[in-house]
């Protein structure tokens, strides 16, 4: 009794669900009642060309047929097929429109979740949500739902239409109906489990193909193609394994709705011969019985693959929603970044991720218009407490301070337009050396502006020389361009920004010595009166910076010009010995 009735309240908040989701798509109101109107249009033609036709036969046994009938039933016809042509493409229209705006709510929402939850997500599955799982609930919205609505009426239609024709052979009709059902509802439910298993499946493999093709270098340059290979199998196999268990209901609902359509034709051509035979039933009547059982059997059919859609479509829901309902990160109106030339405090930080401490207790003063090094030993934090200056993820406790006002304070887009951010790996979208170099920027740019930005980045030699110069596609993350071209985009595209603060992550350290130079003379350019931050492990790359803090296990464990950490800290010291000799 208990599983029963949580399976009623799981059905009941589906359906809301299912419904809600629909709503706050707004699907456009006028042609969605048009589509319905013609829908309905189509219904009743089709419900009359049984009675015109049962005139028809009778007419033609008693030789005395009129053209008005034959015209009215043509009518009938041509009414129908237009209606129906009309209010497919309606349909259409709308079951387009509404997985539009479910995608472009979707989308939205995604490009607005915080780090973290990429993080604990593969790409290929948060596509399979936007792709796969709205095509769903488009394929129910266009294909089934308005013709389940329809069949509805249709079958009540045809249901009294035939219970004034002759009550008798529709009552043998209507008792196909609780027999149907009976054998339907458990089916639709384990197509449901089923149908929810497959996408979450069908999401794991996206996301493994989309691994495997983002890095399909490192799968090459490490034999790695006979793992990759057997994982693929692997998700393919699980994938062929729901879907034939889904084929298994499949293969019972099919022939059990034909074999039961069949024995009531047969009932009811046996049954209606006999009374035709007897004069008690002419001829034009069992002629519109027949005709109205298949005007009730086949959108009873439909019925039954609408609710298998609706299964499907229900699991997709309840993914989308999973989205849709997660916490965005918080732009709202907040404070603009007035000054964004003021000293940078970290006061007292302390941050955990998946509760694992990472920086526990940090606090340090970042002098405006000047450059401060964060060094020490990987793993330490130094690139954490950058993600923490960007606002990807929320402190456990303390605060970071813009002059005298918390980051957290400014509108989340006015605080990170005053970042400039250069990594060791700076990613490269797909696309040209110009879209990559004016990335992220609303404004219209010039194309003097980015040869300008790419001439104070020491990128625009190369790039001249590129076979369509900034009109050049780079590849997928850019892997046409070397890492040195990479990072001197990148610089780029920092200073077309001019952003008052600047983050390098390790900016040179993957790059050959020729490449490092040209970069460490962009950086020089765009440091210039900003305030910087940089994280190094080669510490000639930061001797002159006016402030080095030395970064252990989430601590700063001492702070200073190069020389004064060199008299007054240990680790320091050791390392420039190592690497400065």
């Amino acid at each position: 009794m208990e599983d029963k009735a949580g399976t009623e309240k799981l059905n009941s908040s589906n359906w809301k669900a299912f419904w809600q989701l629909l709503k706050e798509s707004n699907p456009p109101k006028w042609i969605l009642i048009v589509a319905i109107v013609l829908s309905l249009l189509e219904t009743a033609a089709a419900l009359i060309v049984p009675l015109f036709t049962k005139s028809l036969v009778d007419q033609i046994a008693e030789a005395s047929l009129e053209a008005s009938l034959i015209l009215m039933l043509a009518a009938a016809f041509i009414i129908q097929t237009i209606s129906s042509g009309f209010s497919f493409y309606f349909l259409s229209y709308i079951g387009e429109s509404v997985v539009a705006s479910i995608r472009k709510r979707l989308w939205q929402q995604i490009l607005n979740l915080p780090v973290s939850f990429f993080d604990s997500h593969q790409s290929g599955e948060t596509m399979s949500r936007v792709t796969q799982d709205t095509n769903i609930v488009k394929n129910l919205i266009t294909q089934h739902l308005i013709s389940f609505i329809t069949g509805i009426i249709s079958i009540i239609g045809a249901v009294a239409i035939l219970l004034v024709i002759d009550w008798r052979m529709t009552l043998i009709m209507l008792l196909a109906v609780p027999l149907s059902l009976g054998i339907m509802m458990p089916l639709g439910r384990k197509i449901y489990k089923i149908s929810r298993a497959t996408q979450d499946e069908m999401a794991s493999f996206s996301g493994n193909l989309g691994r495997v093709l983002s890095d399909i270098r490192l799968v090459k340059a490490y034999h790695a193609e006979n793992a990759e290979k057997e994982n693929g199998e692997k998700g393919i196999r699980h994938l062929f394994g729901f879907g034939m268990k889904e084929a298994k209901i499949q293969a019972v609902i099919s022939p059990f709705m034909t074999f039961i359509m069949m024995l009531v034709l047969v009932i009811l051509i046996g049954y209606g011969g006999v009374r035709v035979a007897s004069g008690d039933l002419s001829a034009g009547s069992l002629v519109a019985i027949i005709i109205y059982m298949f005007q009730i059997v086949v959108p009873f059919t439909r019925m039954a693959s609408f609710f298998t859609s609706f299964q499907k479509a229900i699991g997709a829901t309840e993914r989308i929603q999973d989205i849709l309902g997660l916490d965005k990160e918080t732009s709202e109106q907040k404070l603009e970044v007035a000054d964004p030339a003021q000293d940078i405090e970290f006061r007292n930080l302390s941050f955990s991720y998946k509760e694992t401490p990472i920086i526990n207790g940090i606090s340090l003063m970042v002098p405006a218009g000047k450059t401060t090094a964060f060094v020490g030993p990987s793993g330490g934090g130094k690139t954490t407490l950058f993600a923490l200056l960007e606002r990807f993820y929320k402190l456990d406790s303390g605060e970071i301070l813009l002059g005298n006002t918390s980051i957290t304070d400014f509108n989340l887009g006015s605080w990170r337009t005053q970042i400039g951010y250069v990594s060791q790996e700076s990613p490269i979208m797909s696309g040209t050396v110009k879209d990559n170099i004016k990335y992220g920027i609303d404004e219209e740019v010039s194309d003097e502006e980015i040869k300008q930005a790419a001439e104070l980045a020491n990128a625009a030699e190369f790039i001249e020389r590129l076979p369509e110069g900034y009109e050049t596609q780079v590849g997928e993350r850019g892997m046409k361009l070397s890492g040195g071209q990479r990072q001197r985009i990148a610089i780029a595209r920092a200073i077309i920004r001019n952003p008052q603060i600047l983050l390098l992550d390790e900016a040179t350290s993957n790059l050959d010595s020729a490449s490092e130079l040209l970069v460490q003379k962009a950086l020089q350019r765009l440091m210039a009166g900003r305030t910087t931050l940089v994280i190094a492990h080669r510490l000639s790359t930061v001797i002159e910076a006016e402030q080095i803090a030395v970064v252990e296990n989430g601590q700063i464990t001492g702070t200073g010009t190069h020389h004064q950490l060199m008299q007054t800290h240990s680790l320091y010291k050791q390392l420039a010995d190592q690497q400065l000799g």
